[in-house]
C-alpha cells in the first residue's frame, strides 16, 4: 500500500481552482487545510474497489471523528469538512454490498447525521440501527442525547403503526445504561418515559445513583398526567425499597396512598428505631395506622410505636418547644390587639362590652393559647386577682355564643386529652344546651390527632348524638368528625348515617352529621357514606336547597373523594340528576375535591371555565369553583403561581360573587406562607366596598399569615380595626384574623403540606376546605349562630417544629443550619440545598419554604427530610476533634 502521504502530495491537483473555493482556503490555518484534504482522500478511498483501502480510510476517518474535541458551541472539524461528501457518501453507501465495511461505514454516517440530517428524517437513528452494535458513548455525549430524542420520535411513530419494536428497545438499553455511567440520569429517566418502559430503570440504578435519580422521578410526577405520576412514583419506591431507603420509599407510600406498601416498608425493614421513625412520619401524616404482629413482632415494642402513631406524646413535645422558646407565658386577647398602639377614636368604642366583641375574644384566645393548657379566660385559677373570672368568661357570652366559648377550652388544652377530659368535665354538668354542646364540641377538639384505644370521645359523645335539643346533637356530631378525622370508624357510621335520612332531623344536624362523615371517612370513596349523602340530598324541599347550609352536603359528598380523581366520577353521575338549584354546585364541588392537590392543569381549566361565564343573580356554584382552583393547583409552586396570577384576571372580570370566593382561594394558596404580592392583594381587598369580599380577605389575611406572628399582617389588621370600629361583622372577622396571625403563638401552621411539600394531609386540607366553604356565606354562617364551624381550622394545626429525639425518644439538642430550600434536581455533583441559613440549636420553628441540615456529623438522622420529629443515631465513625 502507498504511504498516504505521497498520496496526499498527488491528490493536490485535484482541488478545483475555482475562486470562491480558493478564498475559502485561504481562511483555513495550515493544519486544517491539511485536515480538509486528508479527509475529503478518505472519502475517496471509502469508495475504492480495493476493500483493503476502504478498511483503511473508513478507521481513518473514524479515528480523526472521535479524535477531534471542540468547544461546545461549534460543530467539530472533521465533521464541518465532511458535511459536503456526506451525500456521496449515502450514494456509496447504498451500493455496497453488506459486509462488515458497509456496518462501519454506516457508524460513520450516523454520526455524520447528527449535523447533516433534514430536520425529522432521524438518519441518526437509520444508520445506528443498520451499523454495527458496538459501544455507543466512544462517539460522544451529544451523539447519544441525539439518537434519544430520535429514539422517541420513532418509537411514537411505530407505536401507531404497531410496527416491532425490538430493534429499539436494545439501543434504548445501551443509552440508558451509558447515561446512568455518567451522571445524566434525568435523560435517561426521560427517554424511559419516552419510550413507556420505566421498568428497566430499575436495573441500571446502582448505590451512587439512586437518590439523584429517585429525586427526579418524584419532582416530574408533580407534572405527569395520570396514570403515569402513579407509575412513575411506583418506580420510585421500588428503587428506594432495593437499596433499603425505607423512609423515603414510606413517603412515597404515603403519597401514593397506598396502605400495601406502608405494610411492606414495615416488614421489609427490622431495625427498630427506624421503624420509630417511619410511626412519627405517619403520625405527622394524620392517618389511622393499625401495627400488627407482622410489622413488630414483640408486643412492647408494638404498643411503643403504636402509641407514636397514636400522636399520644404531641402535647409533650410541643410543650417542650413552647418552654425552649420561652413563650409559655399565657396570653389575653387584649395582647393580641394592642389597642394601645392605635389613636384615640378606635379604642375607645372597644370598652364596651359586647357579646358579639367577646364571642371574638373567645376565638383570639383559643387560637393563641391553643395547645398550651393555660390562658386567662377559661383556665385562670378562681381565686386569681381577677376575680373568679373562669366561670364568668363563658357567661359574658350568649346563647350560641356559649358554644364556642366551651368548646375554646378543647383547643386551649388540644392533644392533651387526660388534662383535657377533666377540665372539660364541669361543663357537663351545665342546665344550659349550649354548654353542653360547646363541652361536646370541646372533647372533639382535644382529641383532634390524638387516638387512643379506650376511646374516651367515643363513649362520652355517643350517647348525645339522639338527644332532643339540635345544638347538643351538633356539638356531639361535630365533635365526633373532629376526634375521628380520616378514621373510618364503623361504630361511628352506622350511628351517623340513619340521620341524614332522618326526616324529623333539623336541616343544621343534617348538615354537620354529612360533613363529620365526610371528615370520618376523607378521602375513602366509601360508597354506603355517599349513598346516604346523596338520599339525604334529595330529600330535601325546594326551600330547603335555597338555604347556605344545604352546601355542606355536597362538600360533605366532595370530601369522601378528596385527591381520589377518576374514583368521583360515578357520584358525579348521579349529582347530575338533582334539582338544578344545587345540580351546578355539587358539580363544582365534586369536582375540585376530587382533583384536590393533584395539580391537573386540565381540570383547572374546566374550573376557570365555570368562572367566566356571566350568571343571573342566585347562582352559587361559582364560589366553588374559585376555591376549586386554588385546591386543584396548589399541588406545586409553578402552578400555584400561576393560579395566583389567574384569580387577579377574575377579581378584575369576575362577577360579585366570584370576587367573594378569590380572597379565600388566595388563602388558601398561601396558607401559613404570607407571600408579599397576595398579601397587598388582600390589603387592598379587605377596603373593599361589598362587605362580603372584605369580609373574606380580612379572614385570608389570618390563613396566609396563620401562626408566622407576621407583623406587617398584625399592623394591617390592627389599622383595619380601628378603621372598621363601628362595623360589628368586619370587626369580628379582623378579631378572628388577628388570633390566626398568633396562632398558638406562632409555633403551629395550618399548611396541610409537609415533608418539604410532598405529601398532603387528607385530614388537614378537608377541615381548612370545611372552613373556607363556611366563609363563602359568612354572614349565614361564621356571622350567624353557626361560629363554631371556624373549629373545623383545629384539623390543620401542627406544630411547624424540628424536634430531634435520641434513641430512647427524648428530646437532644443538636446544631441545625436552617435557610431556604433549594430545588437541586438534576444538578451536577453535590449542590447545597438550603441557602441562607443560620445555625440554631433544636428544637426549632421552621418556616414556609425552609429546610434544615444537621450542622455536626456526630449523628445520623433517620429521616430523610428534617420536620416534625427525627430519631438521630451516633454515628459510629465520628471523631471528636482532639
Amino acid at each position: 500500500m502507498s504511504d498516504p502521504k505521497n498520496d496526499a502530495g498527488t491528490s493536490q491537483p485535484k482541488a478545483p481552482a475555482k475562486d470562491p473555493k480558493k478564498k475559502e482556503e485561504e481562511d483555513l490555518s495550515e493544519e486544517d487545510l491539511a485536515l480538509k484534504q486528508q479527509l475529503e482522500l478518505y472519502v475517496e478511498r471509502v469508495q475504492d474497489s480495493d476493500p483493503g483501502l476502504q478498511k483503511v480510510a473508513l478507521e481513518s476517518m473514524r479515528h480523526e471523528i472521535r479524535t477531534s474535541t471542540s468547544s461546545m458551541t461549534s460543530v467539530p472539524k472533521p465533521l464541518k469538512f465532511l458535511r459536503p461528501h456526506y451525500g456521496t457518501l449515502k450514494a456509496f453507501y447504498e451500493t455496497m454490498p453488506d459486509s462488515d465495511l458497509k456496518k462501519y461505514l454506516s457508524d460513520i454516517l450516523s454520526v455524520l447525521a447528527l449535523t447533516m440530517s433534514a430536520e425529522g428524517e432521524r438518519e441518526s437513528l437509520k444508520y445506528r440501527l443498520l451499523g454495527s452494535e458496538g459501544d455507543i458513548g466512544s462517539w460522544g455525549h451529544e451523539y447519544v442525547r441525539n439518537l434519544a430524542g430520535e429514539i422517541s420520535q420513532e418509537y411514537i411513530k411505530r407505536q401507531s403503526e404497531e410496527a416491532p419494536i425490538e430493534d429499539l428497545m436494545e439501543l434504548v438499553q445501551q443509552i440508558v445504561s451509558f447515561h446512568m455511567k455518567h451522571n445524566a440520569e434525568p435523560e435517561a429517566v426521560d427517554l424511559l418515559m419516552e419510550v413507556e418502559d420505566l421498568d428497566l430503570l430499575v436495573e441500571h440504578v446502582d448505590k451512587t445513583n439512586f437518590k439523584r435519580t429517585c429525586l427526579y422521578l418524584t419532582s416530574a410526577a408533580r407534572y405527569l398526567p395520570g396514570p403515569d405520576d402513579m407509575l412513575v412514583l411506583d418506580i420510585a419506591y421500588t428503587i428506594y425499597l432495593k437499596f433499603e431507603e425505607f423512609a423515603s420509599a414510606l413517603q412515597i407510600a404515603l403519597s401514593l396512598d397506598n396502605m400495601q406498601h406502608v405494610r411492606q416498608v414495615f416488614t421489609s425493614c427490622d431495625n427498630l428505631l427506624k421503624k420509630m421513625q417511619f410511626c412519627y412520619i405517619l403520625a405527622r401524616h394524620g392517618i389511622t395506622f393499625e401495627l400488627d404482629d407482622e410489622m413488630v413482632a414483640d408486643d412492647d415494642d408494638r404498643e411503643a410505636l403504636q402509641d407514636i402513631i397514636n400522636n399520644t406524646k404531641l402535647s409533650e413535645s410541643y410543650l417542650t418547644l413552647a418552654r425552649d422558646i420561652e413563650v409559655m407565658e399565657p396570653k389575653s386577647p387584649e395582647d393580641i390587639y394592642k389597642a394601645h398602639l392605635l389613636d384615640g377614636r378606635a379604642s375607645a368604642g372597644a370598652s364596651v362590652d359586647s357579646a358579639r366583641q367577646n364571642l371574638a375574644a373567645t376565638f383570639v384566645n383559643a387560637f393563641v393559647n391553643a395547645g398550651f393548657g393555660q390562658d386567662k379566660l377559661m383556665t385562670a385559677p378562681a381565686d386569681s386577682s381577677i376575680g373568679g373570672s373562669t366561670g364568668n368568661w363563658l357567661f359574658k357570652n350568649k346563647e350560641h355564643g356559649k358554644t364556642s366559648a366551651a368548646a375554646s377550652l378543647g383547643m386551649i388544652l388540644l392533644w392533651d386529652v387526660d388534662s383535657g377530659l377533666a377540665q372539660i368535665d364541669k361543663y357537663f354538668h351545665s342546665n344550659d344546651n349550649h354548654v353542653i354542646a360547646g363541652a361536646l364540641l370541646g372533647v372533639g377538639i382535644v382529641n383532634c390527632g390524638v387516638k387512643n384505644d379506650c376511646d374516651p370521645a367515643l363513649a362520652l359523645l355517643s350517647e348525645y348524638i339522639s338527644k332532643e335539643d339540635s345544638s347538643v346533637r351538633i356539638g356531639a356530631i361535630m365533635g365526633l368528625g373532629i376526634a375521628y378525622a380520616g378514621a373510618q370508624n364503623e361504630q361511628i357510621r352506622s350511628s351517623l348515617t340513619p340521620i341524614l335520612n332522618d326526616a324529623k332531623a333539623p336541616l343544621d344536624v343534617i348538615a354537620f352529621t354529612a360533613i363529620s362523615l365526610g371528615l370520618i371517612y376523607v378521602g375513602s370513596c366509601n360508597e354506603e357514606v355517599a349513598q346516604a349523602i346523596i338520599f339525604a340530598l334529595m330529600d330535601r324541599s325546594e326551600s330547603e336547597l335555597g338555604e347556605p347550609l344545604t352546601r355542606l352536603l355536597p362538600l360533605a359528598l366532595g370530601l369522601l373523594y378528596l385527591g381520589k380523581q377518576e374514583s368521583v366520577e360515578a357520584t358525579a353521575e348521579v349529582s347530575k340528576t338533582f334539582n338544578e338549584k344545587i345540580r351546578k354546585y355539587c358539580d363544582m364541588t365534586l369536582l375540585s375535591c376530587a382533583y384536590a392537590g393533584t395539580g391537573n392543569v386540565l381540570k383547572v381549566q374546566n374550573l376557570l371555565g365555570h368562572c367566566a361565564q356571566h350568571l343571573e343573580k342566585g347562582e352559587t356554584h361559582q364560589g366553588p369553583a374559585v376555591l376549586g382552583i386554588a385546591m386543584v393547583a396548589m399541588a406545586e409552586e409553578l402552578g400555584l403561581e400561576m393560579s395566583i396570577r389567574s384569580l387577579e384576571h377574575l377579581l378584575q372580570y369576575g362577577e360579585q360573587n366570584i370576587r367573594r370566593a378569590v380572597p379565600l382561594a388566595l388563602g388558601l394558596l398561601c396558607i401559613s406562607n404570607p407571600k408579599v404580592n397576595v398579601m397587598d392583594t388582600l390589603s387592598r381587598l379587605s377596603h373593599d366596598s361589598d362587605s362580603e369580599v372584605a369580609m373574606a380577605a380580612v379572614i385570608s389575611l389570618g390563613l396566609i399569615g396563620a401562626g408566622t406572628n407576621n407583623a406587617r399582617i398584625a399592623g394591617m389588621l390592627r389599622n383595619l380595626s380601628s378603621y372598621y370600629y363601628k362595623d360589628a361583622s368586619l370587626l369580628f372577622c379582623v378579631r378572628i384574623a388577628q388570633g390566626l396571625v398568633h396562632l398558638g403563638k406562632g409555633l403551629l401552621t395550618l399548611n396541610p403540606y409537609h415533608s418539604d411539600r410532598f405529601l398532603l394531609s387528607p385530614t388537614a386540607l378537608a377541615g381548612l376546605v370545611t372552613m373556607l366553604h363556611a366563609c363563602l356565606d359568612m354572614k349565614a354562617m361564621v356571622l350567624g349562630k353557626y361560629h363554631y364551624i371556624l373549629y373545623f381550622i383545629v384539623l390543620a394545626m401542627q406544630p411547624r417544629m424540628l424536634m430531634t429525639v435520641d434513641e430512647n425518644l427524648k428530646p437532644l439538642s443538636v446544631p441545625v443550619r436552617v435557610g431556604q430550600a433549594v430545588d437541586v434536581v438534576g444538578q451536577a455533583g453535590r449542590p447545597k440545598t438550603i441557602t441562607g441559613f443560620q445555625t440554631h440549636s433544636t428544637p426549632v420553628l421552621l418556616a414556609a419554604g425552609d429546610r434544615a441540615e444537621l450542622a455536626t456529623e456526630k449523628y445520623i438522622p433517620l429521616s430523610p427530610i428534617l420536620e416534625g420529629h427525627v430519631i438521630l443515631k451516633e454515628n459510629p465513625e465520628y471523631r471528636e476533634d482532639s
